[in-house]
């Protein structure tokens, strides 16, 4: 059935003191941006709770939103009815008929905050439960853990029924933690990084490094369509693309090849950082999974950390690929992720790169190329693009994709 409200429940934000009604400001605009593009919607955050009322748009198409806004614990459809026990008595009807089955449990909860409806909870509770029993006799009262628990809202403006909790995302609102920027490849790792650093609160801009012509514009598209999966948690990010081509070629014409790796990764956080800084990020944000390619070994982030003293998170780092996997298919990002478009870390990828670079060394080679110039043409070029909740980039037919599988 088609509902009038969205009851939305805070989880961790109820622990958040003193700082709660910021958090609850921001959960509100990351709601409101998540459901921009159905206008009607209109948003009421208050301290114990979110009211969305949907003003006829479909309560399916809305929930499956909210389900993805981390700040939400779970959710509950309701239905507005007229203040009476007629209205209470037909609305309570309709749901039943599609949620109460033979055999089933059920129990009536009434809260009353308009205490000048004539009618109490414990009335409300006795009368309303008696009719449901009438119209469905194989069920029974259960008021220990019952299979449904109808619930009435009695408010000033309306009674609202609902008869559902739906989980959302939980964690805390996006933002709420300050700024990050995630170095975004085109693989399964990053993505599921990024959601994690999202999940506990951080506003991620994603930093993707692209070099045309030994990269397409699939291999973009790709990384802006998974912006666009994640965007689903916070309503938008804002996705930075990197021009990375001349570095590329700078660092294979003058270090030794088993360094190119070393000193390409280098570079691209030397980049991140002054982006950082430059958009008020706290922290770098990676993909990085410990032993899983040459570059995550232990003497390799030391020898690529050694650019920055920032801080470096690195959500999946002591997960195995089954787990990023199974995050991966979740969050809806793993068969984006596995397109066989190529990113610039695959491209003058030496047959034998150094697992454990010497620190030294990589300074010194780096020492052999234009550190300064290289890094402020390749800030000259960034393209920003602001990305919203499901965008799509990806405009590949079916026969296409078949070939490249």
């Amino acid at each position: 059935m088609e509902y009038t409200e969205i009851m939305v429940r805070y989880g961790e934000l109820s622990t958040k003191g003193k700082n709660r009604k910021d958090f609850i400001a921001r959960l509100g605009g990351n709601i409101r941006k998540s459901l921009k593009d159905f206008e009607q919607v209109v948003v009421h955050p208050n301290r114990d709770r979110t009211h969305v009322t949907l003003n006829g748009v479909s309560s399916a198409a809305v929930i499956a939103r909210l389900k993805r806004v981390f700040g939400i614990q779970n959710l509950s459809p309701m239905l507005k009815v007229e203040k009476s026990m007629e209205a209470v008595q037909e609305g309570a009807l309709a749901m039943m008929k599609e949620q109460l089955k033979p055999q089933m449990t059920f129990k009536i909860n009434t809260r009353r905050s308009d205490k000048d409806f004539p009618i109490n909870t414990d009335t409300m509770n006795r009368e309303l439960g008696g009719f449901i029993l009438e119209n469905f006799p194989e069920s029974q009262v259960k008021m220990k853990n019952p299979d449904i628990t109808l619930r009435v809202e009695i408010r000033s403006n309306g009674i609202f029924l609902t008869s559902e909790v739906i989980d959302g995302a939980g964690g805390l609102p996006v933002g709420t933690a300050g700024k990050g920027m995630m170095m975004l490849s085109g693989g399964i790792d990053s993505p599921v990084a990024a959601y994690l650093g999202m999940k506990r609160g951080v506003e991620m801009e994603m930093v993707h490094f692209f070099s045309p012509p030994y990269t397409s514009e699939q291999a973009l598209a790709k990384a802006k369509e998974l912006s666009g999966k994640l965007a689903a948690y916070s309503g938008n990010v804002q996705f930075l693309q990197v021009p990375f081509a001349e570095i590329q070629e700078t660092i294979k014409e003058k270090c030794p090849e088993g360094y190119l790796m070393t000193i390409q990764r280098r570079m691209m956080l030397r980049l991140t950082v002054a982006l950082t800084q430059k958009r008020g990020g706290l922290a770098i944000f990676n993909g990085e999974s410990l032993g899983q390619v040459a570059s995550q070994t232990m003497e390799s982030m030391m020898a690529i950390n050694d650019v920055t003293s920032m801080p470096i998170i690195r959500p999946v780092v002591s997960m195995d690929k089954n787990e990023i996997i199974e995050i991966a298919k979740e969050i809806d990002t793993y068969d984006l992720s596995i397109m066989p478009f190529e990113d610039c870390c695959t491209i003058f990828a030496p047959p034998a790169p150094k697992t454990r670079p010497d620190l030294e060394k990589a300074r010194y080679y780096e020492s052999k190329i234009d550190v300064e110039g290289l890094m402020k043409r390749a800030l000259d070029g960034v393209q920003v693009t602001n990305i919203h909740a499901g965008e799509e980039f990806l405009n590949q037919n079916e026969e296409v994709f078949a070939e490249l599988l």
